[in-house]
């Protein structure tokens, strides 16, 4: 909660101002039975209409100041935890983005959305409810409890009597309450992921007529959220009806005694009347209390939640370029654009390495195309390049200089990229290209006539044509131009291309290509593949086969001496470049 704590402090100087206006607003409200037991055990029995008249307008006036200070006071509460949340939020946003891939493996991106979404609203909720009732609730209480004992001190000891089996019920009930609803949040977070999903892959799910098996995985995850929220609401629950079963007895108790008294003479019915109405109060006071330790238990562990990220260490910040690194090598003066894996070992999982001893170099303007069946490790080679992850062994290199010490905001502003699953985002086309980088109208045309995006001209509006979230409303090869041209509008010293032609026709792709060698002739490039065509013509091919090289050289070189090429370019292509091939070895 010292987290939390950080965001409430700015507003502590409006809160004080907001509690005081509550605090006066609770008072006066608070003075209303005993002003009612005045009129009714002085004033009436002497039939002074005046005297009645003037205590009558005291309790309209002070029933107005109380209505108008809380509901100034709550108006307050409400702007000061919408701010609090507003900045918690934003920030919160702004640590997502600056997580490092393993730490969002860590955390999983349903846990992240509803950290943003269901656990700051719960936080929003304790802030505002603490606000509201935090002073209101333990005024009415103990203020009741000290008028009563003013006024009928007997009757008092009969409510005092409950108060601690009370406070032993609040107290167990929340201290359980907060565990249980961390848990109805983890339960959240996995519906949440089975929801993401079956949205991501609804065209599938459809295509092979399993819409009735996502909704029993969904139902199971739904169950399990409902069970665990249900069972930190059967919890919470029991402060109600304790506090109501030990009141009311003791309101039965206040009757039957203040009968006896009253007809002994010993007090007034305006007194037992007042008495019972500041009873009353209590017991709401009582119910707010329990109201707030519901909040106070959602909204800790939602703090928490919240923290734990907010808290992480920053992991990919540049290091100090003079630390050792184990495993690694000495750093030679290299020209800018150079791309060198010395080594390079790296495990997502940390038990079994997905990529193993991968060395190879690329000077600049050269290309190195890459290609593996699934899961042979290409898309990783591209994240460990662009340090969405650190190598467990092994140094990688840009310019002769380790990734690890060159700062993020420098080492990203070199690339173009096109991921394998990339998306684009609703708005024009100019603006998904552009993505806030401010290029010029020039440079955005210029890279979308390198990609091959002609079918722009003929939508209307051009440029300014409007996509929808996910570019549905492009065809797969429109998508993926429009996403070449995003990496190609900043001119970039290196481009990696993660499988980024795979929608396109053979003519499309060989005209992409052309305009590369021609316009990027001193970017170095990294195309992941899975045509061999795409790749042939680059100076440097690298062949995976689960983590590991299985070969490495030129197309020619590789067609004679690497198995697993020949056969792919020979499937692909047919028996011309194989037999070629044969006559060569």
């Amino acid at each position: 909660m010292k987290t939390i704590f950080a965001y409430i402090r700015p507003k502590l100087g409006v809160m004080s101002v907001q509690l005081i206006i509550k605090f006066a607003g609770t008072v006066v409200e608070l003075l209303l039975p005993w002003m009612l037991s005045v009129i009714l055990d002085e004033c009436v029995p002497t039939g002074d209409l005046a005297r009645i008249g003037r205590w009558g307008g005291l309790m309209v006036l002070c029933a107005a100041g109380a209505l108008v200070g809380n509901v100034v006071a709550n108006r307050m509460a409400t702007r000061i935890s919408r701010d609090i949340t507003c900045r918690l939020r934003s920030d919160l946003f702004e640590k997502v983005m600056h997580l490092s891939c393993a730490q969002e493996d860590a955390f999983t991106t349903p846990s992240l959305i509803s950290r943003l979404t269901s656990d700051t609203y719960n936080v929003h909720q304790m802030v505002d409810r603490m606000q509201r009732l935090g002073v209101r609730a333990p005024i009415l209480l103990l203020g009741g409890v000290a008028v009563t004992l003013s006024l009928e001190p007997v009757l008092t000891l009969v409510l005092i009597a409950a108060l601690p089996l009370l406070g032993v019920v609040v107290w167990w009930v929340s201290s359980r309450g907060i565990r249980l609803y961390t848990r109805a949040q983890e339960a959240l977070d996995g519906l949440v992921r089975r929801a993401q999903e079956s949205m991501a892959g609804i065209r599938v799910i459809q295509a092979l007529s399993k819409t009735e098996y996502e909704t029993g995985r969904f139902d199971e995850a739904n169950t399990e959220a409902v069970r665990r929220e249900a069972a930190a609401g059967r919890l919470m629950s029991i402060t109600n009806p304790a506090m109501n079963l030990v009141l009311n007895m003791g309101l039965t108790l206040v009757v039957i005694v203040g009968a006896y008294r009253t007809n002994a003479g010993d007090t007034q019915p305006g007194t037992i009347i007042a008495f019972l109405s500041y009873f009353t109060i209590i017991l709401n006071a009582l119910m707010m209390v329990s109201r707030l330790f519901v909040m106070y238990s959602k909204g800790a562990a939602s703090g928490r939640r919240i923290a734990q990220v907010l808290d992480a260490p920053v992991q990919m910040e540049a290091e100090d370029p003079q630390t050792p690194k184990a495993g690694g090598f000495a750093a030679e003066e290299e020209e800018p654009g150079s791309i060198t894996f010395e080594h390079v070992t790296f495990s997502y999982g940390k038990r079994e390495n997905d990529v193993e001893d991968l060395c190879f170099s690329l000077r600049r303007g050269e290309t190195l195309g890459i290609l593996g069946p699934t899961g042979s490790g290409k898309s990783t080679v591209l994240r460990l390049l662009l340090r969405f992850y650190d190598p467990d062994q092994g140094v990688v290199r840009i310019g002769g200089r380790d990734v690890r010490q060159i700062p993020p905001q420098e080492l990203h502003s070199l690339f173009g990229v096109v991921f394998q699953n990339d998306f684009l985002y609703a708005g024009t086309i100019a603006e998904n290209i552009e993505f806030g980088r401010d290029l010029p109208p020039g440079a955005v045309r210029d890279a979308a006539r390198l990609a091959q995006a002609d079918f722009i001209d003929e939508k209307d509006g051009k440029m300014d044509a409007a996509l929808t979230s996910r570019g549905t409303n492009l065809s797969g090869g429109q998508k993926q131009r429009v996403l070449l041209a995003r990496a190609l509008a900043a001119r970039p010293d290196i481009l990696l291309l993660d499988d980024s032609s795979s929608a396109l026709d053979y003519k499309t792709d060989a005209a992409v290509r052309r305009g590369l060698a021609r316009e990027f002739t001193q970017a170095t490039q990294i195309i992941v593949a899975q045509r061999v065509s795409s790749i042939r013509h680059a100076n440097h091919i690298l062949v995976l086969e689960n983590g590991r090289m299985a070969g490495y050289g030129t197309h020619e070189e590789l067609m004679r001496t690497c198995d697993r090429y020949r056969e792919t370019a020979y499937a692909q292509m047919g028996g011309g470049e194989a037999d070629e091939a044969k006559h060569t070895r």
